[in-house]
């Protein structure tokens, strides 16, 4: 089907170009969010007299979006979820839950604005892509954490991803290098048990 773009969309066009989509994009999305109009002649000549009024409703709505903008662009938000130790979450956040932390905040925002590829599934620090407007977007960032410590980590831009196991075996590196720094005896000794020839093999 062909259509007549309203307004800019993503990957598609900008306002009053004529494009060709799929017939159930058209029917389920551009024409019920009046994005589009169907491109028949009389639709056509519509647009024309309506350009100008959709042209300074969009300069309006990109002020409004900008405005918005300069106050959420580079927020931090904190979501706590259980995890695994190797950081897969046990479920995910999902566009419906940053809208909720984001309006929480006093933030104006709605889930069709939240332009995440995918949910959430891993622990960690992440971008989130805000399309504010058509031709306006910005970013927050999300720290998504087991408990409110972690999210500390994350914020100081800390690896919280590391198994306890790699964190148990530097701990125990850590203490047997500082025991023989502080005891040159038992660094000593230390060399000496690992130079020794084993005694069951002779």
């Amino acid at each position: 089907m062909e259509v007549i773009l309203l307004e800019r969309v993503a990957k598609l066009g900008q306002m009053g170009e004529v494009v060709r989509v799929k017939d159930g994009f058209a029917r389920n999305f551009l024409l019920p969010k009046r994005k589009a109009l169907r491109a028949t002649k009389e639709n056509r000549a519509r647009f024309e007299t309506m350009k100008a009024e959709l042209e300074a409703r969009n300069l309006e709505q990109r002020g409004e979006a900008e405005k918005i903008g300069k106050t959420l662009d580079g927020q931090s938000f904190t979501v706590l979820r259980q995890a695994s130790e190797t950081g897969q979450l046990y479920g995910s956040v999902s566009p419906r839950d940053i809208v909720a932390l984001v309006v929480a905040q006093g933030f104006q925002l709605d889930r069709s604005q939240i332009a995440l590829s995918a949910p959430i599934k891993t622990i960690g620090m992440h971008k989130i892509p805000i399309a504010l407007h058509p031709e306006f977007e910005v970013a927050i960032k999300l720290a998504v954490a087991r408990n409110a410590d972690e999210a500390a980590r994350l914020a100081r831009g800390e690896d919280v991803t590391v198994t306890r196991s790699d964190e148990q075996q530097a701990a125990a590196e850590a203490l047997a290098n500082a025991e023989a720094f502080f005891d040159p005896e038992a660094k000593a000794a230390q060399q000496a048990l690992a130079e020794a020839p084993d005694a069951d093999s002779k």
